[in-house]
């Protein structure tokens, strides 16, 4: 009998995001602040008696089926766990690729978490932890026990913390792509490059809202605003509202901003996305991850 669950795959924000030096691997030391949020894709893992993995992509274009994170994530799975049992994933994509929300790596983690729920846990964490990693530097954190976490190395080493209380926020989907590659080679930092450390030092000595806000920061900013006027103008609309943050996420291209004035959000949110000719969405810090849910078996 097929066995199916299904899961909602948050899109994450990065609240302050510096780059450190290039590593001999050729990646680059990050610090990074990763914040959930309940903009998702909605993922369906079934363990099924056909042998073979398979994806069923609706809504965005993903691209290839073997270069998807979640077609991975289910071969990496079913190869280590040894399962004779085919795994069939349908997706239903809202997240946008190469808008630095890491839909991919949660539509990845996902996957893992409800085959460790189909399974019984047949992987123990460690393994789960290193197949994420070879996934994508952000899988991880999808994977973690907090919505929110402070993170070094490519971003699979983390610290999680206390979820943040709820927070609304406006997020600008500006139609472009943004290659994650492209972004480290146009940042440019050199290797003896170490940065400055004083904004997370901050965040993780307090951890609050006020904080973050006056200590937020993304590398990626300038660099991805010139190329991208889209992202510029989006950035720039956000701020003549009068938000407290605004900020891009990732290397891009998405821009957001936390709602903490007095404001009718859902308004300003349907002026810029009428002024910008792209989405302007409404929506909120996660203070957990969405739960596993197991749908009726199949016959």
């Amino acid at each position: 009998m097929n066995q199916t669950v299904s899961l909602s795959a948050p899109a994450k924000v990065n609240l302050f995001l510096r780059v450190l030096r290039r590593r001999s691997d050729g990646f680059h030391e990050l610090e990074t602040l990763f914040q959930a949020i309940d903009y998702c894709d909605d993922v369906f893992v079934e363990l099924n008696d056909l042998g073979q993995v398979s994806l069923e992509v609706t809504g965005l274009e993903v691209g290839p089926v073997k270069d998807n994170l979640a077609y991975r994530a289910a071969s990496a799975y079913r190869e280590a766990a040894g399962l004779q049992e085919g795994i069939h994933v349908r997706l239903t994509k809202h997240i946008p690729a190469g808008a630095g929300l890491g839909g991919g790596s949660s539509d990845a983690a996902a996957v893992l978490r409800g085959l460790d729920y189909l399974t019984g846990g047949l992987l123990d964490t460690e393994a789960l932890k290193k197949i994420a990693s070879n996934i994508g530097s952000d899988v991880s954190f999808f994977l973690c026990r907090s919505t929110t976490a402070l993170a070094h190395g490519r971003g699979e080493i983390l610290e999680p913390i206390k979820p943040l209380p709820e927070e609304t926020l406006l997020l600008m989907l500006p139609p472009v792509h943004v290659s994650t590659r492209n972004a480290y080679e146009l940042l440019g930092r050199s290797s003896d490059d170490n940065g400055h450390h004083t904004g997370l030092s901050l965040i993780r000595e307090r951890r609050d809202w006020d904080t973050i806000i006056s200590s937020a920061h993304n590398d990626f900013e300038v660099t991805t605003a010139d190329l991208y006027p889209e992202v510029r103008c989006s950035l720039g609309a956000l701020r003549e509202k009068g938000y407290s943050l605004v900020l891009l996420s990732g290397s891009g291209a998405a821009c957001f901003a936390i709602a903490r004035n007095d404001g009718d959000v859902e308004s300003d949110a349907r002026d810029l996305t009428e002024e910008l000719g792209w989405p302007c969405l409404v929506t909120r810090t996660l203070e957990s991850f969405p739960l596993v849910t197991p749908m009726s078996a199949k016959p």
